[in-house]
């Protein structure tokens, strides 16, 4: 038991500094030339620029050389990064692998002393070791909801703006300076890349690829083929602006109308380890099996195996795309 304590104290300790490393943000004058030199990276890839620029591309994937050196081979590493940034968050992809390996190799010595299957421990510390991937998933995914939230809004300023006389920057310019995060953080970074001289259609580009929406996608093609064959700016936002708005309406009523079926996937996907907590605390003897014979760490993985299947499942089912 002193052993199981001391193992336990130490799995919670390394979790918490690997989690920990996620909240500490890089020094801000290098996030903003980082961010420029991501603009010019993302032009690039597309063909934009000439191979001069390719001197500007390099950036620590890694505050570790050895790791940054490896990753540089890796192709998943770019779109890690971006994974990243569409969280709002300034941790290098180096940091979060090292994060999750330590989670998983911390779970696994401890579960490899609990159940004595190899197996088993190797299952439980694969999901656990993604628990730093799952909270930056979280991360983005409310930050994406409240881009697309507040994303008419910005549209009716740049169609009021434009409307008023202003130049088309200008309006960035206004977005930026009185929208909120991310809306504002956006549309600066935005209007700085056009500054920085970038040409209008590679910032648009840059700005759909950092904010993967299916409406920002509409915006920036609206824009593009505005300024080749010409029309009506204002009325071309006022009615991507109005298409947004229905469609969030439409989202809000269909989320009603499967709150019940919600509610009871909800209800069918916690009732086993509900279960097996009270079985548990109410007759330990009766689970001790599933721990103290052989094939009972097998029966576990299995049986949570096929949980998380069946409730990813039950969760498809119950989600609506708009």
């Amino acid at each position: 038991m002193p052993m199981l304590f001391a193992v336990l104290t130490f799995l919670v300790f390394v979790a918490i500094c690997a989690l920990a490393g996620l909240f500490v943000s890089a020094d801000r004058s290098q996030e903003v030339v980082r961010r420029r030199m991501e603009s010019v990276r993302r032009a690039e890839k597309r063909g934009a620029l000439s191979q001069g620029a390719n001197l500007l591309r390099d950036e620590l994937l890694s505050t570790v050389p050895a790791l940054h050196r490896l990753m540089l081979r890796w192709g998943w590493t770019s779109r890690l990064n971006d994974y990243i940034q569409q969280a709002g968050m300034t941790t290098k992809p180096g940091k979060v692998v090292l994060s999750m390996a330590t989670v998983a190799v911390g779970t696994f010595y401890v579960m490899e002393l609990w159940l004595e299957n190899f197996l088993g421990a190797l299952f439980i510390a694969l999901v656990a070791g993604c628990a730093p991937l799952a909270y930056i998933g979280y991360k983005r995914k409310k930050r994406l909801e409240k881009f697309e939230e507040h994303f008419p809004e910005a549209l009716d300023l740049l169609g009021r703006a434009v409307r008023a006389g202003h130049a088309f920057t200008t309006g960035l310019e206004m977005i930026a300076t009185e929208a909120d995060d991310p809306i504002g953080g956006e549309f600066r970074t935005t209007f700085e890349e056009q500054n920085f001289g970038l040409p209008l259609r590679d910032t648009l580009m840059n700005l759909s690829d950092r904010v993967p929406l299916i409406d920002v996608r509409f915006f920036v093609t609206s824009l593009m083929i505005q300024r080749e064959t010409g029309g009506n700016l204002a009325e071309i936002l006022d009615g991507l602006s109005k298409v947004i708005r229905d469609r969030f309406r439409i989202h809000r009523d269909i989320k009603t109308r499967t709150a019940q079926g919600k509610l009871t996937a909800l209800i069918l996907i916690a009732i086993p380890p509900l279960m097996m907590v009270l079985l548990t605390m109410l007759n330990p003897e009766y689970m001790q099996t599933l721990t103290l014979d052989p094939a009972g760490p097998t029966i576990l993985a299995i049986a949570g195996t096929l949980q998380v299947i069946g409730s990813a499942i039950l969760w498809r089912i119950i989600h609506i795309d708009v």
